[in-house]
């Protein structure tokens, strides 16, 4: 419950509000912010937190604003990078976000009468004191190269700004403006309550739950996290009832329990570094505002099996400024109700579809979120674009990778949709590896002197067409739908055989992160980072399998129990019987033979990642059998 006023609550330092004399008298203001952190981001997606007193931190403002506060590289997510002979990490403060001020509703300052904050300092990692380490700083480093290699590329060729309106040449342009934001998506329930999936898989056929209204502590959850957020001016859009859940149940003493439902949260965009830094905020503010109606959330890609999992669709977009001070969308073209996108636009498209093999391994590097690219729930699993069925009709098409989104009454609005990534992908990862593949793309397509017209041509190529960029045997467009239009074999073939697992996309990079030039630019300081995310993220999915699937996948097998009586008929012990064979296969262990789950155990404790892999495709392949022979068996059960 919030009984505090919101509106004496302090929630945003602005860049230029980060001087010293104006930091110390917002605190002085607010007397409720009791502690300052500051915030690096290693190779895991792992936020430090380290708090320091606010009179600690208004004593030693020049020193830790200037040099940062340390702490110890061997106990975050830098693998490669820091160890324990090599340990020291720096934690340096970003002066060029915002700033934001987390409150702990647990906590209530006496004084006050508001929730205890902590001034949250966004902040880069810093190792051995001069090389810059982490998730942060490799979205910052890409999106200077980006910002350099188009400007240089468009002094190169002139030539493109017969296709965009609104700029004649590159001496028009006093900045580009790089835009990103995330749709959040995540699950809700009550403590200790476990998913009945029948019963959310028929709600979620009948879309019983899409956009309905949300009830009870859920609703008041929801509706205080919006409010709060709004505070923060995050550009907040909305809030709505996503596809998953079923309705709540009332309990005899008047409370709701069984609550299981799937919500989602959008805001407007910002810049690359500070929309992952809002991104993670916001996250941590719905975490602890349902957590103090005592509700948990989950940002899990797969939650539930065999439900609906959680996307965090990524937009990105590129406009640039002029000196008069007006703003020209590159994306878009000159003669918008004939063309779909300037040729900036196309390139930017092609570069991710051609290069997503190495931009895949940072959007599923987790067990998890492989369970969610399955086909059938709206998540995409093929390189695949929809432009629209016409100039006029913008795509609404949900089962591509990206997705061209105009606007006919707003030029502003034209970018690009990728569904691929979840809310547990890393957000600082992939705008920088998506910036690089664009910039691939748009050098070829400029270097080539391509109009709009050629490159629609280009991108709706068929299967074995040549072409100067793309692939031969790809195909990249599609209005159709890609799950009920097109076989597996189909897909396959046209777009291109997705990965089974983690290991399977990591093969992209290389051992060692060899194949990784596009997205690290040759620089040897990015491709470092890129070998740390490899390592942590091979590293989690062995020890993710061995401690929590494999313990998962045993509970799941022992719930499998025999339902009929010895008088049951024959099509109830047919069944039985099938149950029974996949159960022992994948994890009873017996004199004579290993079950696929101890074959998997010895294969981690080895570290042959291939043969786990191979192992964890073969057991996922016969869980989905068991679980639908069992539901099935179940189901005819009186």
């Amino acid at each position: 419950m919030i009984d505090f006023d919101l509106n004496k609550m302090l929630y945003t330092l602005t860049p230029d509000e980060h001087d010293a004399q104006t930091v110390i008298n917002k605190l002085e203001e607010h007397p409720e912010i009791r502690f300052v952190s500051f915030t690096g981001v290693d190779m895991g997606n792992h936020n430090t937190d380290e708090k320091i007193p606010v009179s600690a931190f208004a004593a030693n403002m020049d020193r830790l604003l200037g040099e940062g506060v340390q702490t110890d590289g061997s106990s975050v997510a830098l693998p490669t990078i820091a160890d324990l002979s090599n340990a020291r990490v720096d934690i340096m403060p970003d002066k060029e976000v915002n700033w934001y001020v987390e409150y702990n509703f647990d906590n209530i300052d006496y004084k006050t009468g508001l929730p205890t904050g902590t001034l949250r300092i966004p902040s880069y990692l810093r190792h051995n004191g001069d090389t810059m380490v982490g998730s942060r700083i490799y979205l910052k480093r890409t999106e200077e190269i980006f910002l350099t290699g188009l400007m240089k590329t468009l002094e190169e060729h002139p030539y493109v700004f017969e296709h965009i309106g609104g700029v004649e040449s590159p001496e028009d342009i006093s900045e580009f403006v790089l835009t990103n934001a995330t749709e959040l998506e995540f699950w809700v329930k009550t403590p200790d309550d476990r998913a009945d999936r029948d019963q959310l898989s028929i709600a979620q056929e009948l879309k019983e739950q899409y956009w309905k209204r949300v009830t009870g502590p859920v609703a008041t959850a929801f509706e205080q996290t919006l409010e709060i957020l709004d505070h923060y001016e995050f550009g907040l859009e909305m809030g709505h009832k996503e596809v998953g859940g079923v309705k709540a149940k009332m309990g005899n003493t008047g409370s709701f329990d069984h609550i299981m439902e799937q919500l989602e949260i959008d805001w407007k965009y910002s810049s690359p570094v500070q929309a992952a830094d809002n991104e993670s905020q916001i996250k941590n503010i719905i975490r602890d505002v349902f957590r103090m109606n005592n509700l948990d959330v989950t940002f899990h890609a797969k939650p539930i099996y065999g439900v609906a999992g959680s996307g965090e669709h990524t937009h990105f977009g590129v406009a640039a400024r002029l000196k008069d001070g007006s703003l020209v969308n590159l994306f878009e073209p000159v003669d918008r109700e004939n063309e779909f996108m300037s040729p900036i636009g196309f390139g930017a498209l092609m570069g991710i579809l051609k290069n997503y093999e190495k931009i895949n391994p940072i959007v599923s590097p987790t067990h998890d979120a492989f369970q969610r690219l399955k086909p059938g729930y709206e998540a995409p699993i093929c390189i695949v674009t929809s432009l629209g069925m016409d100039y006029k009709t913008p795509s609404r098409n949900r089962t591509v990778l990206v997705g061209l989104v105009r606007d006919l009454k707003n030029p502003a609005s034209t970018r690009f949709e990728l569904r691929s990534p979840n809310p547990h992908t890393n957000t600082y990862l992939l705008i920088g590896a998506v910036m690089m593949a664009m910039l691939d793309g748009i050098k070829a397509v400029l270097s080539a002197g391509k109009t709009s017209r050629e490159l629609e041509i280009s991108i709706s190529k068929k299967y074995g067409e040549e072409d100067f960029y793309l692939d031969k045997d790809k195909e990249y467009r599609s209005e159709k739908n890609i799950y009920t239009d097109y076989t597996r074999e189909e897909r396959e073939k046209l777009f291109g055989k997705p990965p089974a697992n983690v290991w399977e996309n990591f093969k992209a990079w290389g051992e060692n992160c060899e194949n990784t030039d596009l997205i690290s630019a040759g620089d040897e300081a990015l491709r470092m980072n890129l070998r740390s995310f490899r390592e942590h993220m091979i590293m989690k999915w062995s020890m993710e399998y061995h401690d929590r699937y494999i313990k998962n996948t045993m509970q799941f097998l022992r719930d499998c129990v025999k339902l009929h009586t010895d008088d049951s008929n024959e099509y109830d012990r047919n069944n039985w019987e099938k149950i029974k064979d996949l159960k022992s296969l994948i994890g009873h262990e017996s004199k004579d033979r290993e079950s696929l789950l101890m074959q998997a155990r010895k294969a981690i404790d080895r570290k042959d990642y291939e043969r786990l892999s191979e192992l964890e495709i073969k057991i996922e392949d016969l869980l989905e059998e068991l679980s639908k022979v069992y539901s099935k068996y179940r189901r005819n059960i009186f």
